[in-house]
């Protein structure tokens, strides 16, 4: 799998920005800024520069360079090549709501008291959209994707719960866009509650179609 200037620059361009809104922000963020949020939006944790500006920034370049090395460790390396496209996407998605999440940390370090309530599960909605567009084209991996002992060995079992797994985190990231609109505690807990309820569904049903796939139950026997 091939990495360019092209597939990397939108990367680049979003981890450029972060760096530079974290100088801009530092000699004017006061001591203590909030680093953490309760559901009503309001902080309930605080740091210091260098826990809520600094560890950020070292996080999002630290995740893009692991997503970026990652597939050379993977022994289906081989796989990334049938949708090389896709990874591109999906770690520039990452890299962008990484870049969202850390505007709205800058944004309460300058003074400007966004509804954390509000946004973050809009963001969260939005991560979930576009990567259940992008689940069902994956490829068994041992990294990336939906990683089951049964979608790990059988490739039936990995096709059919991405693609089912795709609409699973598309309805779930309506449901936080939902709840973003809604403004409502419980709502929040009940976009979690489904949320690990769909994760759960996803397991046992990958479990099911290992047991019925007759090709791998053939292998098993040879």
């Amino acid at each position: 799998m091939k990495f360019t200037w092209r597939t990397e620059l939108v990367s680049w361009l979003l981890l450029a920005y972060m760096f530079a809104l974290g100088a801009w922000t530092w000699s004017v963020a006061p001591e203590h800024i909030p680093i953490h949020w309760g559901i009503t939006g309001q902080p309930d944790r605080y740091g210091g520069k260098v826990e809520a500006i600094l560890l950020p920034l070292a996080f999002a370049l630290g995740l893009y360079l692991l997503l970026l090395v990652l597939p050379r460790f993977d022994p289906r390396y081989g796989h990334y090549r049938f949708f090389s496209g896709v990874y591109h996407a999906v770690r520039t998605v990452l890299v962008a709501f990484f870049a969202a999440v850390y505007t709205t940390m800058m944004l309460w370090a300058r003074s400007v008291q966004v509804d954390t309530s509000v946004i973050v599960p809009l963001m969260v909605g939005l991560l979930f959209v576009v990567l259940g567009n992008y689940m069902g084209k994956l490829r068994s991996t041992w990294f990336v994707g939906i990683r089951t002992p049964w979608t790990l060995s059988s490739e039936e079992s990995w096709n059919k719960t991405h693609r089912l797994g795709g609409k699973v985190f598309a309805v779930l990231g309506f449901v936080f866009i939902a709840t973003s609109l809604l403004r409502r505690e419980w709502a929040f807990y009940t976009a979690f509650g489904l949320l690990g309820a769909g994760i759960m569904f996803l397991v046992i049903y990958s479990y099911f179609i290992w047991r019925w796939d007759t090709r791998r139950a053939l292998a098993d026997k040879t």
